[in-house]
């Protein structure tokens, strides 16, 4: 049996990849989960992205537990490297299947036209997009995938599924 995939979405606030991982979740064959940080961090644990929080842990292990009962993973965050790098190093490392890191290296102007589109765009604004938002925030992984403004979200979505044999 193969083991199962881990697909990791990174990239700033606004920046499509929520929009991209459901669609990715769609189209997966066979048992696959997503695992979103601010679902996790925001209104399970109700926490700030603050350095040293415990959703680093709690995302580590829902991971770990979803790779380990064969889920194909599709875990989708800002991840911020200065707060998540060693949670990001621990699941990559400790994953012996197929690996795919994406970054979502989307200019901070754009992030803010798509962010006044989405449903929940009244509960935060410009300002907060602002502090989250880290230019380049890439993780050094030789293996990281930039996705850029050029793309739409059925190109990036498909161009995943390709690479990823999803």
């Amino acid at each position: 049996m193969p083991k199962p995939k881990l697909i990791i979405l990174r990239g700033p606030s606004g920046s499509g990849k929520s929009t991209v991982a459901k669609e990715l979740q769609k189209k997966a064959s066979g048992k696959t989960a997503l695992i979103e940080q601010d679902y996790l961090r925001r209104i399970v644990l109700k926490e700030k992205d603050v350095l040293g929080g415990i959703n680093a842990k709690l995302i580590l292990q829902t991971v770990q537990f979803s790779l380990d009962n064969g889920y194909n993973v599709i875990l989708e965050g800002i991840f911020v490297m200065k707060h998540y790098r060693g949670m990001l190093n621990e699941i990559l490392e400790g994953h012996s299947g197929d690996k795919y890191l994406y970054y979502f290296d989307i200019p901070f102007s754009e992030t803010l036209l798509r962010h006044a589109t989405k449903h929940n765009s009244e509960e935060f604004g410009e300002t907060e997009m602002r502090q989250w938002y880290k230019e380049n925030d890439i993780t050094g992984n030789s293996s990281e995938v930039k996705i850029t403004q050029s793309l739409c979200v059925e190109e990036i979505v498909n161009k995943i599924v390709l690479e990823t044999k999803l």
